[in-house]
């Protein structure tokens, strides 16, 4: 008897990130990062959202879709551990796991026209949403709650450097948000060469930067 449930695609996201690299490595790191919730067809209904205005957050429970793969590992190698370092899997919020499901908490920033436009985003652009659920602060928030892995790991921001001929091929929204991206060290957790430059693409831009010890500075922009 095979008891597997089949998800259905309710929504997909629509974000900056046409690929994976540069995304935060989880919801609420880039505040300013925006994104919205479009729903398909069968599922864009107002009256599914009623009441959801009451609430200041959402959960969101999605797919990795660029991470799909047949076979899965016990153990795997988080960035956030230096990438060198294998624990299970349930440890972690790896990608590669028995189901290929991320969770992510997101503040509603407005709902409109049966679409709601959210920020805080760690998703990647055209990402399946399987649900939505509210945020419940009296039960989701648990102040005692403990992670001896976030002590070991845990990284100052990075100085970010915008040249002024590059910041100003950046629309004036973005900023704030591509700051806050950068800041976080987009490199895999393994590389620390200060002369190789890492390049990403974020809203219709290429974003070229290189970092030495503490100071991300952005050599170019592209359209």
């Amino acid at each position: 008897m095979n008891n597997a449930a089949t998800l259905k695609i309710i929504a997909k996201i629509k974000s900056d990130f046409p690929t994976k690299f540069g995304i935060p490595r989880q919801s609420g790191l880039a505040p300013s990062l925006t994104a919205k919730i479009v729903f398909e067809k069968d599922f864009r209904f107002a009256e599914a959202l009623s009441g959801l205005e009451n609430f200041s957050h959402i959960w969101l429970i999605w797919g990795f879709s660029e991470a799909v793969q047949e076979n899965w590992s016990p153990t795997v190698r988080p960035p956030r551990l230096g990438g060198n370092r294998k624990v299970g899997v349930f440890a972690t919020r790896s990608p590669f796991r028995p189901n290929s499901l991320g969770l992510s908490a997101v503040k509603i920033e407005k709902i409109e026209n049966c679409e709601i436009y959210i920020s805080g985003a760690d998703l990647m652009d055209g990402t399946p949403v399987y649900d939505i659920k509210p945020y419940l602060p009296a039960v989701d928030a648990l102040p005692s709650a403990t992670d001896l892995f976030d002590t070991q790991a845990a990284k100052e921001p990075l100085e970010v450097v915008i040249p002024p001929e590059s910041a100003a091929l950046i629309p004036a929204e973005k900023v704030g948000s591509l700051k806050e991206i950068l800041a976080l060290d987009p490199r895999p957790a393994y590389q620390n060469d200060p002369e190789r430059i890492y390049g990403f693409q974020f809203a219709g831009l290429e974003i070229k930067f290189k970092v030495e010890e503490k100071t991300l500075v952005v050599v170019s922009v592209q359209k």
